[in-house]
């Protein structure tokens, strides 16, 4: 049966993923300028952050601030995602993109031009009508042992095929994209992972009333959450040393809300019952956001003064 507690206040879960969006924002823009100031003390490196250089981020206070940011922004939406449905409040964190956007542009004295204007506008509107059309029929059900499975099999392979480009293109020179595309990916699964692991451990305090055997994949859901979370969060620092902030943030709220949702529709059956129009909806809408992230790394102002792969687009920052 199904627990009247799951999913049961998609108002309050839009609030907390809106105040997470915030966060986001703020605290992308500061790592963005940590990253900028280790790679600037190096600047014929190689395109992929080295280990050393990771280490050096713990010493830069603007890395330290964003990164404790976004740990905030990362319990409001883990919240968000008790009381509402994953595919309502997920996609919301779009409104970092803009926040992201108007932020850089100032800091950077580099207006976004007309494209980049119409590319995140794009961004916004694909999700916002992903999300409204979501919110009238996503129903969310207790997660099944078939359906971990199934979520962890796909996550194994991703994490498979990550490892291998990551060790095979380590030194080569790469599309800044795809580190933003990757992270959104694996940010997805993370998402995806937490949202089953939650509402695992709301079946059984709400339905079952205690664990069983089958829970031992939960666990594994924990372990593979981890793993996602840590080889994304290298990609993320890796796709700001050649990415501007706006375009890492569209990477997270945008890919990674679709992957999640494409998950929470095709695996987890958050869906299942929607009408067509609703499932074209979801599909038209999708494609519109990815496009538009797409426009936005071929026109934002940044990516036409990049004079070789891997170079650093960073705005200036104090020392």
């Amino acid at each position: 049966m199904d627990s009247p507690t799951l999913g049961s206040n998609p108002v309050l879960g839009i609030g907390l993923s809106l105040i997470a969006a915030v966060l986001l924002a703020i605290g992308t823009q500061l790592q963005h300028r940590g990253v900028a100031q280790v790679r600037q003390a190096e600047a014929n490196g190689p395109a992929a952050l080295s280990w050393r250089q990771i280490r050096g981020l713990v010493g830069r206070p603007a890395w330290l601030s964003g990164t404790l940011l976004l740990g905030f922004a990362v319990v409001m939406q883990l919240v968000s995602l008790t009381v509402a449905q994953l595919i309502v409040v997920q996609p919301l964190g779009a409104v970092a993109l803009v926040i992201t956007a108007i932020m850089h542009s100032h800091t950077s004295k580099m207006p976004l031009d007309r494209r980049s204007v119409r590319a995140i506008s794009l961004c916004i509107l694909g999700v916002g009508t992903f999300v409204t059309v979501a919110a009238f029929v996503a129903k969310e059900n207790p997660v099944t042992g078939t359906q971990l499975r199934a979520v962890l099999i796909i996550l194994a392979v991703t994490l498979s095929t990550f490892g291998v480009l990551l060790r095979a293109f380590r030194r080569k020179p790469v599309p800044p994209i795809v580190y933003v595309i990757a992270a959104g990916i694996l940010f997805g699964f993370v998402v995806t992972l937490a949202k089953v692991v939650i509402t695992r451990a709301q079946t059984i305090i709400f339905v079952e009333h205690g664990p069983d055997s089958s829970d031992v994949l939960t666990v594994l859901c924990v372990v593979g959450l981890i793993a996602a979370g840590l080889l994304g969060s290298y990609f993320v620092q890796t796709a700001h040393s050649s990415n501007p902030p706006d375009l890492v943030v569209a990477g997270l709220t945008v890919i990674d809300p679709l992957v999640a949702v494409t998950i929470g529709v095709i695996v987890l059956g958050e869906a299942a019952n929607a009408p067509l129009w609703a499932s074209i909806t979801f599909v038209v809408s999708g494609t519109a956001s990815i496009w538009g992230v797409l426009s936005l790394a071929h026109h934002h102002p940044q990516a036409q003064i990049k004079a070789v792969p891997g170079a650093i687009p960073v705005s200036p920052s104090p020392p």
